[in-house]
């Protein structure tokens, strides 16, 4: 079943609709939480709470043309929300070391007007993802979106581990003079 039908039945507040989600995406999506959360359990639940979660959402929302990514994002908030919840200190470690990573690439949100600027800040980082040749888009997003380790995207591309390092580094180097370029204090 396409995304536009599912969405129709979600909008029809039709059952069905969660079983079609769950054929369709729930392996993605468990594995995107499982990535976060590392465990098997927790994956399931926060498939299943992302499933509630768009029930309760679509009405207002259509996501026909972006279905899996609104998906996605759901999961991906209920699963470190989770994970925050449930064991700050050891799963911590590794959000904060993703982290790590990214803060010296992007300002952080420290005041009022940078919060105010956040489209603006999206745009030009879409612009930016948009500008990467795809196998070091595809890398960049597996990394700091889906939280892949550095070996499950050198497997994923049939690259090795250094390269996946160097092509990271590489790209958050560029990230920082772009957004530097853009008027972004980093």
């Amino acid at each position: 079943m396409d995304d536009r039908s599912i969405v129709a039945l979600y909008l029809r507040r039709d059952e069905t609709a969660i079983r079609q989600t769950a054929e369709k995406y729930g392996r993605r999506l468990r594995t995107l939480a499982y990535g976060i959360v590392n465990d098997l359990q927790t994956a399931e639940e926060c498939e299943n709470d992302t499933y509630m979660e768009a029930w309760r959402t679509i009405p207002p929302h259509e996501p026909s043309d972006h279905f899996y990514a609104f998906l996605a994002r759901i999961t991906r908030h209920i699963s470190l929300n989770r994970c925050r919840d449930r064991d700050r200190l050891k799963r911590g470690a590794f959000i904060s070391e993703l982290s790590a990573e990214l803060e010296q690439c992007i300002p952080a949100p420290d005041n009022a007007a940078c919060r105010m600027d956040h489209l603006a800040l999206a745009t030009v980082l879409n612009a930016f993802l948009g500008g990467l040749d795809e196998e070091k888009r595809n890398m960049f997003v597996r990394r700091y979106w889906f939280l892949d380790s550095v070996a499950d995207i050198a497997k994923r591309y049939g690259i090795s581990e250094s390269k996946v390092k160097t092509t990271l580094f590489r790209c958050r180097n560029r990230l920082r003079e772009y957004l530097n370029k853009e008027g972004y204090t980093v």
